[in-house]
C-alpha cells in the first residue's frame, strides 16, 4: 500500500487579513498571543516531525512603515469595495501598532525551524475575485511579495494560498507565470465553490462538515495532486482546523472529526491538507495548543500504523520532480 501523506499549511497574516472587518485597537492583545503562539507551534512541530508551509503575508516581512514604503508595489488593486485594500488602510492607519502588522523575527524563527517553509499569501492579501480589480494588478502584487521574500531572506517563494480562498483559472495563471509551483485549492463540495459569494446556507453547510460528514471525501490520491489541469501542484484544503471556543461540546467534536478523516486517508494512502490561521491561537492559547497536540499524536499513531508521512507544500513539488525526472 502507497504511503499517506499529512500537510499542514497556515495563513500568516496578522491583522493584514482582517483590517476590513475588526479595528486594531480593539485587537492588540489577540496578535501578541498570536505571536507567542508561533513559537509554541513551531516547538510541537519539532516534537512531532510535522513539516508544515507558513503562506505569508508579503507586508509582514517588512520592519516598520518605511521599509513597507519601499516596497509598495507599481499598481494598486482598484477594488469597488475600497474597504477591502490594505494600501486604502494603510493610508489612514500609519501611525496603527507595528507589531499587529510586521513579524520579520517570527519569519525568520519560521525559517530556522525545520522541515518549515515560507511560502506566499500574496502581497497584501489580494482578492481576486472581487470587483473592480484587475489581473495585472494581482501580477505586481505577486512580484512584489517574491521581491521582499528574495531581499529580506533569500526565499524564492514556491508555494502560494490564495486569500479567503478566491481564486479562478486566470489567476492561477499568473501564479504559474511568476514561478509558483503549488497552491492550495479549495474543496470539491459545493458549498465551498466560489467563497467570494458566500451566504448563509453556505456558512450552514461549512459549519455543519465540521461536525458530520455533509459533503465529499476530504482525502484524495496524490495522482490528482500532480495533475491539475492548471499545470501547477493542486493541494486542496481537506479541512480548516476552527479555533476553540468557549467551552462547548463542538469543540471536541471537531478534534475528532479531523482525526477520523486523517485515518481514513492513512488507510488509503490519500492526502489530508489542514489548515488554519496562526492568530487563531491568539485567544484561549493554551486550549487551542492542546488540540493540536492532540492531532499530532494522532499523526504519530498513524505514521506507526499506516506510514503517513508529514510533508510542506514545498516538499510535495520536490517528490514530484523527482518523480517526472525518473519517468
Amino acid at each position: 500500500m502507497r504511503n499517506s501523506i499529512f500537510t499542514i499549511s497556515l495563513d500568516f497574516e496578522l491583522h493584514w487579513g482582517r483590517f476590513d472587518k475588526f479595528p486594531l485597537a480593539a485587537e492588540r492583545d489577540y496578535y501578541q498571543n498570536a505571536r507567542l503562539a508561533i513559537p509554541k507551534i513551531l516547538e510541537l512541530f519539532e516534537a512531532f516531525g510535522i513539516e508544515a508551509t507558513w503562506a505569508t503575508v508579503g507586508m509582514l516581512f517588512a520592519e516598520s512603515w518605511d521599509e513597507w514604503k519601499d516596497y509598495l508595489p507599481s499598481d494598486f488593486p482598484t477594488y469597488t469595495n475600497t474597504n477591502l485594500s490594505a494600501f486604502e488602510w494603510a493610508a489612514n492607519n500609519m501611525n496603527a501598532d507595528p507589531k499587529s502588522l510586521f513579524a520579520p523575527e517570527l519569519i525568520k524563527r519560521i525559517i530556522n525551524s525545520p522541515g518549515q517553509e515560507i511560502g506566499s499569501h500574496t502581497f497584501s492579501h489580494y482578492y481576486t475575485q472581487e470587483e473592480g480589480q484587475e489581473l495585472s494588478q494581482f501580477r505586481a502584487d505577486l512580484k512584489m511579495a517574491k521581491k521582499i521574500a528574495k531581499e529580506k531572506f533569500g526565499l524564492c517563494l514556491s508555494s502560494l494560498v490564495f486569500p479567503r480562498n478566491q481564486y479562478g483559472p486566470e489567476s492561477i495563471a499568473i501564479c504559474k507565470e511568476e514561478g509558483f509551483e503549488a497552491f492550495r485549492g479549495n474543496p470539491s463540495d459545493w458549498f465551498w465553490r466560489a467563497p467570494e459569494k458566500s451566504n448563509l446556507l453556505k456558512k450552514v453547510f461549512r459549519t455543519g462538515d465540521t461536525l458530520y460528514a455533509l459533503g465529499n471525501r476530504t482525502s484524495y490520491p496524490l495522482e490528482q495532486v500532480f495533475n491539475d489541469p492548471s499545470g501547477m501542484i493542486n493541494l486542496p484544503a481537506s479541512r480548516l482546523l476552527r479555533p476553540y471556543r468557549q467551552p462547548s461540546i463542538f469543540n471536541q467534536r471537531r478534534i475528532q472529526r479531523i482525526m477520523e478523516e486523517m485515518t481514513l486517508a492513512a488507510k488509503n494512502g490519500e492526502v489530508y491538507h489542514l489548515w488554519w490561521h496562526p492568530h487563531n491561537f491568539g485567544a484561549y492559547t493554551s486550549e487551542n495548543l492542546s488540540f493540536l497536540k492532540v492531532i499530532l499524536q494522532h499523526f504519530k499513531g498513524l505514521e506507526e500504523q499506516y506510514g503517513m508521512q508529514s510533508y510542506n507544500m514545498l516538499s510535495l513539488s520536490g517528490t514530484h520532480k523527482k518523480v517526472k525526472a525518473v519517468s
